[in-house]
Parts: structure tokens; sequence; C-alpha cells
């Protein structure tokens, strides 16, 4: 079964099962914003910034899977942009937002290196489309057709809900089970208290996010018992999973 997005899409992940990174750079921050807030909720990582310079840095530290850059920015305008985003990631898709419809401006971009245009005013519906189409066609990302998780020697199925490490078949309970495949489909990614309660247990605890810690526990004693540990704390941050030593 492909995991979704949480409105039933098929959802898009990066080659190593994490999330897909998009970067949004428009220095209208509503817009920024809003583009941000539909990015999330197809589960895709996703950071802003509000000029040219910002958005090179971001995308050095990022390393995005897609961007989404606006032609008009306050400091250099989205093809100068666009030109040094490329000798960062080379290969990276963009997607460029124009209020202006000019042919002479699409054939620039695209001569620029811009993958695709949306004219403003635009449906966020539309830049999600656009968006899933670039990053499937840049190999950057792609939506899970195996059922079979793996980190390390742990394997976990997400289909017969079977897990093994090293080959011992190891048994779940059905919270477990899901604390395991989020953390599975975030390898070496933290993820935060709140980030598991609101993906494992689908609403706020409130004061109660022990939960988490006791879960963790009880994965720890299953999976890394007698092991190289897999399962990490983050003192502060959270908890991520990686192969054993």
């Amino acid at each position: 079964m492909m995991p979704t997005s949480p409105h039933g899409r098929t959802e898009l992940l990066r080659p190593d099962g994490s999330p897909v990174r998009v970067l949004v750079v428009d220095d209208e921050s509503a817009l920024a914003d809003l583009l941000s807030m539909a990015l999330r909720y197809e589960g895709w990582e996703v950071r802003t910034a509000g000029d040219g310079g910002e958005a090179i840095r971001i995308t050095r530290e990022l390393r995005p899977d897609a961007v989404v850059l606006d032609v008009m920015l306050p400091d250099m305008d989205g093809l100068t942009v666009l030109g040094r985003l490329r000798r960062e990631l080379p290969d990276v898709p963009v997607l460029f937002l124009t209020a202006r419809d000019a042919v002479e401006d699409r054939i620039a971009g695209l001569t620029a290196g811009g993958d695709d245009y949306v004219t403003k005013p635009f449906s966020l519906e539309e830049v999600v489309a656009r968006l899933r189409g670039l990053l499937r066609r840049s190999g950057a990302a792609a939506a899970r057709s195996e059922s079979v998780l793996a980190v390390g020697d742990l394997i976990l199925d997400e289909d017969s809900h079977e897990v093994s490490r090293g080959g011992r078949e190891i048994h779940l309970t059905a919270t477990e089970f899901e604390l395991l495949r989020y953390l599975m489909r975030n390898p070496r990614r933290v993820l935060s208290k709140a980030q598991i309660l609101d993906r494992v247990w689908s609403y706020d605890f409130g004061g109660q996010a022990n939960v988490v810690e006791l879960y963790i526990s009880y994965l720890r004693r299953k999976i890394d018992a007698g092991r190289s540990p897999m399962i990490h704390t983050r003192r502060g941050a959270g908890y991520l999973i990686k192969p054993g030593e």
C-alpha cells in the first residue's frame, strides 16, 4: 500500500524515504505563507525566502528538491537568482511565479533554466500539481510503490505488518508499529515529540507528551535489545532512527 498525504493523494517521497524538500522564494510574505501551507499539506518540508540572497543561503543549507521562484524580487531578479541556484544545484527543478504573461518572459525564463511557469493570480492546486509533475520528471521524488521499508538490517513490511531485524522476527503492537513506521519513513531525520504525536496519535496529548517517551522505550527494548542501537534521542529536539554501527 502506497503512503498517502493527509487528503488521500499518493505521497511523493525522496529516494531515501524522507519528505520532499521545497524552497519558496517570494517577497510577498502572505503569499509565501499560503504556498507553504499548501505544500506542507502534501507532507513536504518547506522553507521560505523573501529575497534572492536569502534563497541562495537556504539552498546551500536545505539542498531542496524543487524551488518555487518569483521572477520579481527586491534585491535581484528571478533569472539572476536562478543562475546562482543552478551553480549550487544544477538539476533542481524550478517553478517560476510571474505576474507577467508575456511570451518573451516565458522564453527568457525557460532559456535560463527554469522548468515551468505559473502566472499570478494562480490556484494553489495548480502550483501543487505543477510541482508534483516537476518532481516526478526530475527523479527527485517518486510515489513509493513497494511496501517494504528498510533501515540497515531492520525491515518493515507495510502490507503484512511484519518486522524483522537481522532476519529475526519482532512482534509489535499496532501503536509500536505505527511509531516505527513513521521513524523508518524518515531515516536520520530528527522528529519532535509534537510531530510524532500528530502523525502517530493524530491529535495533541497536551501535557502528556511523555507517551512518546514511553513508546520509544518500548520500541528500544524490542528493536535495540542486545544489538547496536538504532533509535537515538537528541535531547531537546526529538528522536531519530539510523542504521546500527
